[in-house]
């Protein structure tokens, strides 16, 4: 699975974050494992694929061509697909929805290569965040894509796993490499996506921690991955046939 081209909106985690605590404005349901249902299987087959799929982009709508774009689309398409991007042989995944309207493309994908290449960070921590999203989005798209490059990024199978399964933060125990930045940065992603707001106790701790400009960082990456959350769904992006599916159906 190719990993959409997204990233961090500017969290700068070079500070050390905290341990995570539960209060009274900590809604434990955000960190409480769901109990899991039968699995679907593993690898996914052709006859898993919706009628209305195209094959070029596993998707509602074919991949863009270049010869077919009027003069907007022919300029979005070369912003994205150029030396050195990486998408520089081709286009695929949402980015490639995106084409469509040109003009948010144009503005979009700079945002994307920011988020996920241009600032100072820990690559383990910005993909611990968007695995975290995807999880609570139940993007098994977006999970697919980037589990491997968490792997790559040296996040700790433990850490994966309890995420992927929504365990407990106050019942992890001592898991290597959970310390107070990978709680924080899970107990934020479960409050913002699945809970009515962030709780005012981590709201605090993150600004303590963060200052007031990696708070909105963190909660742009968050928010970022919630659009192309939509875009996969809108055009119903597809894991290809005969790759597998590495979110298991727990919801």
């Amino acid at each position: 699975m190719r990993s959409c081209g997204i990233g961090w909106l500017v969290v700068t985690l070079t500070v050390t974050m905290w341990s995570g605590c539960s209060t009274s404005d900590v809604v434990e349901s955000a960190q409480t494992p769901e109990p899991p249902a039968a699995e679907a299987p593993a690898i996914v087959m052709v006859d898993d694929i919706s009628s209305d799929i195209i094959t070029d982009s596993w998707a509602r709508l074919p991949l863009p061509r270049r010869e077919q774009l009027d003069l907007d689309g022919q300029r979005a398409f070369d912003l994205i697909v150029t030396q050195g991007s990486r998408y520089e042989s081709d286009l695929w995944g949402p980015v490639a929805m995106w084409i469509y309207s040109p003009l948010m493309a144009e503005h979009i994908f700079p945002t994307s290569s920011y988020l996920r290449f241009g600032t100072e960070k820990d690559q383990r921590l910005t993909e611990l965040v968007i695995l975290a999203t995807a999880r609570e989005l139940r993007s098994q798209y977006e999970w697919t894509a980037h589990q491997p490059a968490a792997e790559r990024a040296g996040l700790e199978p433990a850490i994966i796993a309890l995420v992927k399964t929504r365990g407990g933060l106050d019942t992890a125990g001592d898991i290597a490499g959970l310390g107070d930045r990978e709680r924080t940065i899970i107990r934020f992603v479960r409050e913002v996506v699945s809970e009515e707001k962030l709780s005012s106790t981590t709201f605090r701790r993150a600004r303590e921690l963060l200052g007031e400009r990696g708070v909105m960082d963190l909660a742009g990456l968050v928010g970022y991955y919630g659009f192309v959350n939509t875009t996969l769904k809108t055009f119903d992006l597809q894991v290809e046939p005969g790759r597998e599916r590495l979110l298991p159906e727990l919801w």
